[in-house]
Formats: C-alpha cells, sequence, structure tokens
C-alpha cells in the first residue's frame, strides 16, 4: 500500500488533513496550531513530498522523519505533523478493521467523561450557563470557565489588582453555589496572571474544590508553574500550548502540575499523545486532552482516552459553547457521527480507525473563515492576554 496524496483541507475554521493511498484507505487529521494554521497548511504540503509514495503503515518511522527534519521546528509544524500522524493511525485502523485503540494496547474504558464548555460575560451569565449544563444537559464537570469573564472581547480593558482576584472568586462560588458538590470544577485563567495573583487566586477559591486551576500563567517557564503549584493549594493543570515530549517532561520534573493538558492536534498526534500519557504516568499525572476544535480531533482524542490508564476527563467544546456575540460554527455541523453525550459521558468510537470520516462535501458547504490578528487592548495602549 502506498501513499497518493497529502492535501491539506480549509473548512470554516478548521485546518484539517486528508490522506489517500492506492488501495481507497483515506484517514483524516486537524491541526490545531490556531491562528497560524496558513503556515502549517504549508508545513503539510512540505511533508506531502516525502510522503507520496511511501507506505503509511510505518507510523512512529514517518513521525521521526517528519520531527526530526531540518532540526527547526514550531507550533504550525508540529500542527502539521499532529494532523498526518492522526490520519495515518486512521488509514491503519481501517485496514485492520479495528478502532485505533485496538492498535495501542485495547480499552480500558467504553466512555469518557466530558467537561463541558462553561462561558459567560457576566458572572449571572455564566451561573445561569452552569446551571443550565449540569441540570438540563446533565454534566458532571464545567471547564473553560473562565472566572474572568471577558474572553473574546475587544474592549480596553482594566481593573485594580484586588477587584480582578476578588471578582473572580467570587465567580468561582457562585458556580459553586449553583451546581453543588456533584459538580468538577475545571477553572480556566488562560495565563492571565502574575505568579504571585495566581498564588492569591489559588489559595482563596481552595474551599470551593476546583478540580484544577488552568493555565495561571504563561506555560512557556516551567520555574514559574512550578512555583505557582508549589505556593497553591489546588491542582494545576497546562500544556495545551506545548509542541513536543521535553516540554512536558520538564514541567513534570519540577512537579509543576498535576493534570497535563497534551493538545492531538499540535503536540505530535496520537503517536506523541501515548508518549506523553506515559511519561505522565510514571509522575503520577493524569491526562486532559484539551480540544477546542472539531469532532475529528475529539474522536482522536478519545481513542486515547480509551487506552491510557491516568485518563481524567475530556474537554468537550462544541454544540454546547454558545455565547452572546459568537460567531464560531459548532464542530459537529461540520463533522457529525460522534454519539451525543449522556449523563456527561460519551461512548467511545467503536467504527475502524477514528470511527468518524469527514463528509466530501463538507468544503462547499462551510467556507473557509480566516482569523485575523488582533489582541485585546490594555486602556494604557498595551495588549492583554484572552
Amino acid at each position: 500500500m502506498k501513499i497518493t496524496k497529502v492535501e491539506p483541507l480549509f473548512i470554516d475554521r478548521f485546518l484539517f488533513v486528508r490522506v489517500e493511498t492506492d488501495q481507497g484507505y483515506v484517514g483524516y487529521g486537524e491541526s490545531g496550531a490556531w491562528g497560524h494554521l496558513e503556515a502549517s497548511a504549508e508545513a503539510v504540503r512540505k511533508f506531502a513530498e516525502y510522503l507520496v509514495g511511501k507506505d503509511p503503515r510505518p507510523i512512529e518511522h514517518h513521525w521521526n522523519v517528519m520531527l526530526r527534519f531540518q532540526h527547526f521546528s514550531g507550533a504550525a509544524i508540529s500542527g502539521a505533523i499532529s494532523a498526518i500522524d492522526v490520519a495515518l493511525w486512521d488509514i491503519k485502523g481501517k485496514l485492520y478493521g479495528v478502532p485505533v485503540y485496538e492498535l495501542l494496547g485495547g480499552a480500558m474504558r467504553t466512555k469518557a467523561r466530558l467537561y463541558s464548555h462553561c462561558k459567560g460575560r457576566t458572572t449571572d451569565k455564566l451561573v445561569a450557563r452552569a446551571k443550565r449544563m449540569t441540570q438540563e444537559e446533565g454534566f458532571t464537570a464545567l471547564g473553560c470557565m473562565n472566572p474572568l469573564l471577558e474572553e473574546g472581547l475587544r474592549d480596553p480593558w482594566f481593573k485594580s489588582q484586588a477587584s480582578k482576584i476578588q471578582d473572580a472568586v467570587d465567580a468561582v462560588r457562585r458556580v459553586r453555589e449553583a451546581v453543588g458538590p456533584e459538580v468538577d470544577l475545571c477553572v480556566e485563567i488562560h495565563s492571565r496572571m502574575t505568579p504571585a495573583e495566581a498564588r492569591t487566586f489559588g489559595r482563596a477559591i481552595e474551599p470551593f474544590f476546583p478540580m484544577f486551576i488552568e493555565d495561571p500563567v504563561r506555560p512557556y517557564s516551567p520555574d514559574a508553574m512550578a512555583w505557582v503549584a508549589d505556593h497553591v493549594p489546588v491542582p494545576v493543570a497546562t500544556g495545551e500550548r506545548f509542541i513536543n515530549l521535553h516540554q512536558f517532561q520538564t514541567l513534570l520534573a519540577r512537579r509543576g502540575v498535576e493534570y497535563l493538558r497534551p493538545c492531538i492536534s499540535v503536540c505530535g498526534g496520537i503517536t506523541a499523545g501515548k508518549k506523553i500519557a506515559a511519561l505522565a504516568e510514571a509522575y503520577d499525572a493524569q491526562i486532559v486532552f484539551h480540544n477546542p476544535l472539531s469532532p475529528i480531533n475529539l474522536a482522536a482524542c478519545l481513542q486515547l482516552d480509551a487506552c491510557i490508564p491516568n485518563f481524567a476527563v475530556q474537554e468537550y467544546p462544541f454544540d454546547n459553547a454558545e455565547i452572546e456575540g459568537s460567531e464560531g460554527l459548532r464542530g459537529s455541523r461540520v463533522v457529525p457521527g460522534l454519539a451525543a453525550p449522556e449523563a456527561g459521558f460519551i461512548k467511545i468510537p467503536d467504527g475502524p480507525g477514528l470511527g468518524i470520516d469527514l463528509p466530501e462535501d463538507a468544503a462547499a458547504r462551510f467556507p473557509r473563515r480566516s482569523m485575523t490578528v488582533a489582541m485585546r487592548p490594555h486602556v494604557d495602549g498595551s495588549v492583554v492576554d484572552d
């Protein structure tokens, strides 16, 4: 069997990769190099020059060639490698007529617990959404719950340090009071605190028992993240922006994280995800795969969720992430086929490969939408992380 075509596909806000073979097997993956998908698509085309004519089955070999080629990398290139890697696993599963998890040691579980995105422009709206997601839709965990509330807005921002922390603590308190102790809270900070602010915030929300606080500070300094983890009484999660195995190992060695958040679509695909999960297991850390993308990436995450012992919960972004002012198309409109959540869990796809395919007419039905470069301004003219 030989690869005949490797093609990047821009569909709505997503970048998919389609890999075709001379025996009719087709695999799909997705790049998560958010904001830089054009560069990632060019990397896919570059790797296609190497892959076309090759047997798709020696995935580890191809992964190493792409990863180690010319030494220099980055998120856009890693996103391309990730998408191609997932597509190759999809092909291999289809070839042997088994889900990918069977090629990775077999399933430990048949369904995965989910955390649903929970957002709101105000604390009242955040609380109302939390109630709906738990009481009406049955989720037992809420995530992407940014207590700073301004995510996505472009108005100039300013708050005093005291009000910034106090308002965030109040948001967590009110959500906890609304949903009770039967629901876990995954509190997303999006790197918008200093280490000292994160320490104050983490200590203040301890009585509300968050499952974790995610990216309280910028994740690129393992020393800063480890300092925060050492000074707060609640678990820390990070890793969605990491693009190689060594970044995870460095932070684990410093005991700077309890929940790793690898993004299958940017960390190196299923091949890297399995390695990262094994590394985390050795440090007694748990895995919460990052997924703000389409059902293709969710299906890839679920294949790993099925077969790793240290799976904690899976991010579930689409169909229930609506927020006023958002124009984001829900991913399941582009790629249908995954089971609907039931009581906060989703069935692991058990069809061959990923168990889901990109519809042939998706590109025609959902034209490309590009992301423009913009950052939220501070009132002093600088920029604010969002």
